[in-house]
């Protein structure tokens, strides 16, 4: 199978031995992907980092808690891309409490199946589009492509990281940015973190959807991919997984986001169709409704 495939692709490069699927059981609300073993799965974990956690565990990877509908497999996301860091994002335990940024619990619950294990912050900046850039930036900081790693503001500037590591600051006055060296260089992960709260501050929905590109066709999702809606307000969620039915072709994707205020970043239920519930289908008439959302199919973006 393809997911088994592109996981043995890093398997084989350390040296371990494959395996054969097996059966997933449920447990949390969620089903254990009990298929594959440790050895294997923390295989693809060498080539993913995730720079928030220290003490990352297999057992709670989104790939490993969340399985496939009865006659889907994952397509292949090849290791080290987007896609693959993003099928390994850690999650918290069970199905807790979304959180918001000052601690308190988000006064509607219903709408998660899973709560992605990764800071909120303190301040009330990581809404939707926030953490779309956040998976985006940190993935690109874990993996030294900091050539790539740049937003740009609602006014238009691009910010790059690369500049920002190097001492440099935004003055902002109006509408009119420039740049100012006020510190020392550091490309450490507290900078990143501080560079991030900046572009939380100056970017959004409307900017970001300026920065990607329509997808044409729904059936050629990916993961990666941004359902996004830009305005004042907006909305954006990101898609996470991918899975193809092998004899019908047709393809599930799940979503996760964040919202207003700034809260955890979650894995969103279907309520449209619970047989395959934290799964949707590409194959959905009219619009995609999310607990919280509603998108068209031509608000599906990429970068």
């Amino acid at each position: 199978m393809r997911l088994i495939r592109s996981i043995l692709l890093a398997f084989t490069l350390i040296c371990f031995h494959s395996c054969n699927q097996t059966s997933a059981d449920e447990t949390n609300g969620l089903v254990l992907h009990a298929s594959l073993p440790d050895t294997i799965l923390n295989a693809a974990t060498t080539f993913n980092t995730y720079c928030w956690k220290s003490n990352y565990e297999i057992k709670n990877a989104l790939i490993y808690r969340i399985a496939t509908p009865k006659g889907f497999v994952r397509n292949e996301a090849k290791i080290g891309s987007f896609g693959n860091w993003l099928r390994y994002l850690p999650l918290k335990s069970g199905n807790p409490d979304v959180l918001l940024y000052n601690g308190e619990k988000k006064r509607y619950q219903a709408g998660h199946a899973a709560v992605v294990d990764i800071d909120v912050g303190t301040t009330d900046l990581q809404q939707c589009a926030d953490a779309v850039m956040r998976m985006r930036a940190e993935y690109l900081y874990s993996q030294k492509i900091i050539e790539s790693l740049h937003f740009n503001f609602t006014s238009g500037h691009t910010i790059g990281f690369e500049k920002w590591s190097e001492g440099y600051r935004t003055v902002i006055k109006g509408n009119s940015v420039t740049w100012s060296k006020s510190a020392t260089k550091d490309d450490s992960y507290k900078t990143f973190k501080s560079y991030m709260n900046t572009i939380f501050n100056y970017a959004g929905t409307s900017s970001l959807s300026k920065e990607l590109k329509k997808v044409p066709n729904i059936k050629d999702i990916q993961i990666g991919d941004v359902f996004i809606l830009g305005g004042f307000p907006g909305h954006a969620v990101l898609v996470v997984d991918v899975c193809e039915n092998e004899t019908t072709g047709e393809k599930l994707f799940m979503i996760q986001q964040s919202y207003m205020p700034a809260q955890e970043i979650h894995i969103l239920k279907n309520f449209n169709n619970a047989s395959i519930s934290p799964w949707y289908s590409t194959n959905f008439t009219g619009d995609l409704e999310t607990p919280e959302w509603t998108f068209t199919k031509e608000q599906l973006m990429r970068w």
